[in-house]
């Protein structure tokens, strides 16, 4: 605590995210007058690095840049080259894709429910705590999240940055006996992630309104996940070749991610977005459970993310099942992905959001530019807004309680710092 411009307020790290960043928020009287969402983590250059690799590469590079999402860069990554080579994944490899990716979904979401952002809702500090007071809930989470695991070690040879994932589709493909082991896990976690979905319903939401521009995938197919066509609320859907006319980036000075804006206004992508602009593709089966968890069609409390994250995972339950109960081996892993030259666009649904993947192909199968663009880094913009508007109620709170109720506010949209460039040093400095 210092006195030098009034009052000062550091919190060393954001505890319960995925990377390191600062929150500062200036105060004249009693106006909140700027709130500054600062990533710090040093740039990690993916889009450089990739500069003069062969085209076959990108989807096991991209994959490090995150260690909860590597398949949507993965999935992304295929999608782009594979479009600049002019080839289409279809019929049962596109299905295992699916499959691969709904795993992703599931450990992911379980995780941010259980082990991040439940905590908050239940006063209690972390993980732990919650282990204490009750370890069944968090058991529960776990048996989520190791179902995920599985999906994903199955389909892409291991849990973690999966190896399994080429241009074409897979090294190898699944066997008979694997997708049954895994349909016995998914019953189990079907029963789980109907468990998970009345108990975060039940929780009790901080009022906050969001009114940005919103995008995500669309697919009049069903609800989208690894591929559809770019939607926005107010912009309306655009091929996703369009994605860089209407998504523009932009440096700001506090940051060493990047932001961005739709069409000129700061937006939203992630579970929010899904929701307003797809929840009505979902079965309706799943529709009515998340009718009785209090959600209607629309939803615009980023804190009921949770909610949402947990539908997502029922969902991603279900949609597993059904991928494996129709399974037909295709006749090969992969099909061939003759290198040519030309430029390739993908995007999938990242569980935080739309990721989108660019990529420039030379004559002789070499990347010569990489544009990525990740969802959290979409969402600072808009985020920064929605804590200038929870905060300015909030200024008579003293300094720990209003750091507890930003990162919680923080932790509603689980930003993936480590993807945008990582959080959370706290400033307020009030004047």
């Amino acid at each position: 605590m210092t006195h030098r411009t009034g009052r000062l307020l550091t919190v060393g790290a954001l505890a319960r995210v995925e990377g390191e960043g600062a929150l500062h928020v200036s105060v004249r009287g009693d106006e909140v007058e700027s709130v500054r969402l600062a990533i710090y983590e040093p740039p990690r250059y993916f889009e450089a690095l990739l500069r003069g690799r062969r085209y076959t590469e990108p989807p096991d590079l991209t994959s490090r840049i995150c260690g909860i999402c590597p398949v949507a860069y993965q999935m992304t990554a295929c999608r782009a080259v594979e479009d600049a080579c002019g080839v289409e994944v279809g019929g049962q490899l596109a299905r295992l894709r699916r499959l691969l990716y709904c795993g992703e979904w599931i450990e992911s979401h379980a995780l941010h429910i259980h082990l991040l952002h439940a905590p908050d809702f239940l006063g209690l500090p972390d993980a732990l705590a919650l282990a204490r007071s009750d370890p069944a809930l968090l058991q529960r989470g776990l048996r989520l999240k190791k179902a995920g695991n599985e999906i994903v070690e199955v389909l892409g040879g291991r849990a973690i940055h999966p190896v399994n994932i080429r241009i074409g589709g897979f090294h190898r493909l699944p066997t008979r006996a694997e997708l049954d082991r895994l349909s016995a896990v998914l019953r189990q976690a079907r029963v789980d992630a109907e468990d998970a979905l009345g108990w975060v319903a039940g929780f009790d939401f901080p009022p906050l309104t969001v009114r940005h521009e919103l995008l995500a995938l669309s697919d009049p197919d069903g609800y989208a996940i690894d591929s559809g066509t770019p939607t926005g609320a107010l912009a309306g859907p655009f091929g996703v070749a369009e994605f860089e006319q209407h998504v523009r980036e932009h440096q700001v000075r506090h940051s060493t991610a990047l932001h961005a804006t739709l069409d000129g206004r700061p937006h939203l992508t992630g579970p929010l977005a899904r929701w307003n602009l797809g929840s009505g593709r979902l079965p309706a089966g799943i529709r009515d459970l998340a009718a009785e968890a209090g959600l209607g069609p629309h939803c615009d409390n980023p804190f009921r993310s949770i909610v949402i994250r947990a539908v997502e995972v029922l969902w991603a339950v279900t949609e597993a099942q059904r991928i494996i109960e129709q399974y037909v081996p295709p006749p090969a892993a992969a099909v061939p992905v003759p290198p040519r030259a030309g430029t390739g666009y993908g995007a999938t649904e990242a569980p935080r959001g739309l990721l989108y993947h660019r990529y420039d192909i030379d004559e002789e199968g070499l990347v010569r530019l990489a544009v990525i663009v990740p969802p959290t880094a979409q969402n600072q913009t808009a985020i920064e807004a929605d804590l200038r508007a929870f905060i300015q109620p909030r200024l008579h709170l003293d300094d720990t309680e209003l750091t507890r109720q930003c990162e919680q506010a923080i932790r509603s949209y689980d930003p993936c710092i480590s993807c945008a460039a990582h959080f959370l040093t706290l400033t307020v400095e009030r004047s």
